[in-house]
């Protein structure tokens, strides 16, 4: 899953933005237990990686060659991580999935993301400006 993908998944999941999660499932060796009753505060996503983002920590999901998700489905297959709401439930395939503690701007360089927003906006400035020379 490449980093247009992703964008689109951050706009498929922004209904469950501020939803607590109520159940966790799959296959997965985080600590599943710490995410029930946790509020999601924000969908990010940088480069090949999905963020789900909580007070304190994140999820980090990168997708790998063949990782996939799917919204209110599900498919044949147990999935390595199945986050439960009251309406409705996001699941991930074949992906590799790790808690990252604290701020996230410590970990990661948000401009350096051609797909993030300060990422298109810096590349958008550095166009113009050629254009104008």
């Amino acid at each position: 899953m490449e980093g247009p993908s992703l964008v689109i998944l951050k706009e498929e999941t922004k209904a469950f933005k501020g939803k607590q999660v109520l159940n966790v499932e799959g296959n997965s060796k985080i600590d599943q237990q710490r995410l029930i009753n946790q509020k999601v505060l924000d969908f990010k996503s940088w480069g090949k990686h999905f963020l789900v983002c909580f007070k304190g920590f994140s999820l980090r999901i990168h997708f790998l060659m063949f990782g996939s998700y799917r919204i209110n489905q599900k498919k044949d297959s147990i999935p390595r991580l199945s986050l439960q709401f009251e309406k409705g439930e996001i699941n991930f395939y074949s992906c590799a999935i790790k808690i990252i503690e604290g701020d996230l701007d410590a970990t990661y360089n948000w401009s350096a993301d051609v797909m993030s927003e300060s990422g298109i906006q810096k590349k958008r400035a550095k166009l113009l400006s050629k254009k104008q020379s």
